[in-house]
């Protein structure tokens, strides 16, 4: 459009609050082709007013925005989509698996509810806990969205409106998730997939039906992979979503990698001396919050005996409908 011509064509952080233990949330808003803002933000009333004054600041209006890209569902990236529905004509870009979590679809989440009911019991988590589900849901439900994707991004794809900018899948921390690469200087935008100060959880989500999914995602074995595939690439510097902008990627990426082979190898220490479920291991690796953050810890815990398992040094039994690992030998 006119007003994304006329400006010197930039990128712009927009650090948005959230309600969440993460802090803030950074969306990016590029003067491109079309003007194209990064993920939205959750849905509050102050991440809203700080979306708005931010813009306002630039000279911008919501309804100038041309297209929003989402790099994964997560209610924190995606929230106030309803609202610039309300006031924008904008296009909504993603991968087409975020369609399920951003759509509301009731039968997706009320199987999501029965995956996780169905998994946590099966991973040892007592009965009294298994009420975090539900509450999980309705948080999400609150600060989500619902809306639909109206173009689908995929691996390898050209940007619309931003020349130069390729799609990257990265899965791991959500199977949603992409990055945009530039390879004229190198420069990622990288969601939640590369952060400088803190290590992303590779978060246990249900496989999705819509996709013809049947078995459980092995969500770190994937982020892992995702990690390896960007030492492929020449990348300057990320934007990530959220804290400062990361350089030394590489290096980063080595030592993310290292540091989950050494908890794995903690683990496998545990197992190796007496059978143990995964809850029992939640509890011993995270006893100060493993009751307040129940999700994001059993899934770092599931997601390491993953990668044991997958290496051939950890093995399952099941007794009673419970699972427990024990060392390979």
């Amino acid at each position: 459009m006119a007003l994304s011509q006329q400006r010197v064509k930039e990128i712009h952080k927009l650090v948005i609050p959230t309600p969440f233990m993460v802090g803030p949330v950074n969306l990016y808003l590029i003067e491109g082709d079309a003007l194209t803002l990064i993920d939205a933000g959750p849905k509050t009333d102050e991440a809203r007013e700080s979306l708005i004054q931010q813009l306002k600041e630039l000279g911008i209006q919501p309804s100038d925005i041309d297209q929003v890209i989402l790099t994964h569902h997560h209610m924190d990236h995606v929230g106030l989509l309803d609202y610039l529905r309300e006031v924008s004509s904008f296009k909504l870009l993603g991968h087409p698996r975020n369609q399920s979590w951003i759509s509301q679809d009731k039968a997706f989440y009320d199987h999501h509810e029965q995956f996780f009911m169905g998994l946590y019991r099966s991973l040892g988590v007592p009965e009294k806990y298994l009420d975090a589900i539900p509450r999980l849901k309705q948080q999400i439900f609150r600060y989500s969205c619902s809306t639909s994707l109206d173009l689908e991004l995929r691996e390898g794809d050209t940007v619309p409106g931003l020349p130069g900018w390729r799609v990257i899948e990265t899965p791991g921390h959500a199977r949603s998730h992409i990055s945009l690469y530039r390879e004229t200087d190198g420069l990622m935008i990288g969601g939640d997939h590369i952060i400088g100060h803190i290590s992303s959880n590779a978060l246990t989500e249900p496989p999705d039906p819509n996709m013809g999914d049947v078995e459980r995602p092995l969500s770190l074995l994937m982020y892992r992979e995702s990690l390896k595939r960007c030492q492929t690439f020449e990348i300057s510097k990320v934007l990530a979503g959220h804290g400062e902008e990361v350089t030394g990627v590489h290096d980063l990426i080595e030592t993310r990698l290292q540091k989950q082979m050494e908890r794995a190898q903690l683990m496998k220490s545990w197992i190796e001396s007496e059978s143990m479920t995964c809850f029992d291991i939640c509890c011993r690796l995270f006893p100060k919050v493993y009751q307040q953050q129940l999700a994001l810890t059993m899934s770092e815990t599931l997601g390491h005996l993953d990668l044991l398992v997958d290496m051939g040094e950890a093995r399952i039994e099941e007794k009673d409908g419970v699972y427990y690992y024990h060392g390979a030998k």
